[in-house]
């Protein structure tokens, strides 16, 4: 423990806290996209809370507090050269995670068959507007299946899990409505529709990192890359067919 504490304390502090400030980043617009569930019990952007599935959303927006909570202090025990701790959360972390997907799932299909017919998500009819949150959901749990694969492979796990987490803020930054109208009516919605500025944090994480390690991070790049494309084909995916069976099934 002390050759492991002094290793990590030789690093530069920008570098063992990185991981950990940038996740901060991602709680905090997380408050601010979902301030009115957050301040105010409401949905965006001032709606009631759907009272059929109230517990739903209530108990989804705790999960998704405690893995925020937990992907801050996790790297921040690694810091700290506190990795028994580190191993021993990162059990309750798989836990939240598969609850954080379960409820994902659960939550998307119940609002979808709540939602009017006639209701739209910007350009997209309920039935099409589904593929964002199932998608969004399945990304996280790509990221996560492959950090935790990866968990003994620092230079994968790391870059992996920040990315589940910045795929599970992507709702809280679509919300933001100044971010929203920036590229409202672009070729960047056609492209990544309610994902732009989620890909944008990606990106500029992905600087940010370079700079701080002073060297290109490829796994960080992939990590990227696959955030990028998977939020392209979600946008480009909705309207398809495909989609419209896929989300005819979920329906019931």
């Amino acid at each position: 423990m002390r050759n492991s504490t002094a290793t990590h304390a030789s690093k530069p502090i920008a570098e063992r806290y990185f991981y950990t400030i940038a996740t901060v980043l991602l709680l905090v617009v997380t408050l601010i996209g979902f301030k009115m569930f957050y301040f105010h019990g409401q949905m965006h952007p001032g709606r009631p809370l759907t009272p059929p599935i109230k517990p739903l959303i209530v108990t989804h927006g705790v999960a998704m507090s405690l893995w925020l909570l937990l992907a801050i202090a996790q790297p921040l025990l690694i810091a700290k050269g506190n990795r028994k701790r580190h191993m021993a959360l990162g059990k309750a972390g798989a836990v939240i995670a598969a609850c954080l997907v379960f409820l994902g799932f659960r939550l998307g299909i119940a609002s979808i068959k709540l939602a009017p017919p006639a209701m739209m998500y910007g350009e997209l009819t309920p039935k099409q507007f589904l593929a964002v949150p199932i998608l969004d959901v399945t990304l996280f749990a790509l990221f996560v299946a492959v950090g935790v694969s990866m968990r003994k492979r620092s230079e994968i796990h790391r870059p992996m899990m920040f990315m589940a987490s910045l795929a599970a803020v992507g709702a809280a930054i679509s919300r933001i409505d100044f971010l929203s109208h920036l590229y409202a009516g672009t070729i960047l919605e056609k492209w990544f529709g309610f994902f732009f500025f989620t890909v944008v944090a990606a990106v500029l994480s992905f600087v940010a990192h370079c700079l701080v390690f002073r060297r290109f991070d490829r796994w960080f790049a992939v990590a990227v890359m696959i955030l990028t494309a998977w939020f392209w084909m979600v946008t480009q995916c909705a309207k398809t067919r495909a989609w419209d069976a896929i989300a005819g099934f979920l329906l019931g």
